[in-house]
């Protein structure tokens, strides 16, 4: 005979636990082998029972769905991970896309077919709503796009233009910011230039909302 899958419920409400601990332990081929209410106790949870399917919650206590997945994908590699929650948000289903989940299943739309969904993902199969697998897919990319643009635009600026920048956005003028780096307002000057033309801006303004926008800021 086949082994059991084995399962971890990662779910910080109990009545929701036991209710899908419940519907799972019907299935002869289906065993729950933990529970666990938060990101901390599913990776150590996960490393000792080995599961082989984790059904997570996205909203824990300590933190979300996605970091309890790649918690758990430290100490149990081999497990699939299978986010189940009522959060059908394309943020929460991109950010446990992104965790390794190789599904997500809406809550209202799983209970009766909760059983097959696990069969399903312990199976390699990836579940995703249709509907929003192309929306996903798009915004992955446009993350993508945004991330490789921002890399790059560090990578234009030199660490003293960064440190320019930085002041700029503290609204300071070249005075100010000569005194704070002890340089000359001339050089200066040529450091801000420099960030207005790599950032592909027109004023210094447009340099620091730039600058914002794609996160190139300290604080």
């Amino acid at each position: 005979m086949t082994a059991p899958i084995r399962i971890l419920i990662v779910e910080d409400h109990p009545i929701v636990a036991e209710g899908l601990r419940l519907t799972l332990s019907r299935a002869e081929d289906l065993d729950v082998v933990g529970t666990a209410r938060g990101v901390a106790d599913a990776r150590v949870i996960a490393s000792d029972v080995r599961p082989d399917v984790v059904l997570l919650d996205y909203h824990l206590p300590d933190g979300t769905g996605a970091d309890a997945a790649r918690a758990i994908r430290e100490t149990a590699p081999d497990a699939v991970l299978l986010m189940l929650s009522a959060d059908a948000s394309d943020d929460a289903m991109l950010a446990a896309i992104e965790a390794g989940v190789s599904g997500y299943v809406v809550k209202s739309e799983a209970v009766a077919g909760i059983a097959e969904s696990v069969r399903r993902a312990a199976a390699g199969e990836m579940l995703i709503p249709p509907t929003a697998l192309t929306a996903l897919l798009a915004r992955l990319q446009q993350r993508r796009q945004q991330e490789a643009r921002r890399a790059a635009l560090r990578e234009r600026l030199t660490p003293r233009e960064t440190e320019v920048l930085e002041r700029m956005a503290h609204a300071l003028d070249n005075q100010a910011i000569s005194d704070q780096l002890g340089i000359s307002v001339a050089t200066v000057r040529v450091h801000v230039q420099n960030v207005i033309e790599k950032l592909g801006a027109h004023s210094r303004l447009e340099a620091v909302i730039l600058a914002q926008e794609h996160h190139l800021l300290s604080r």
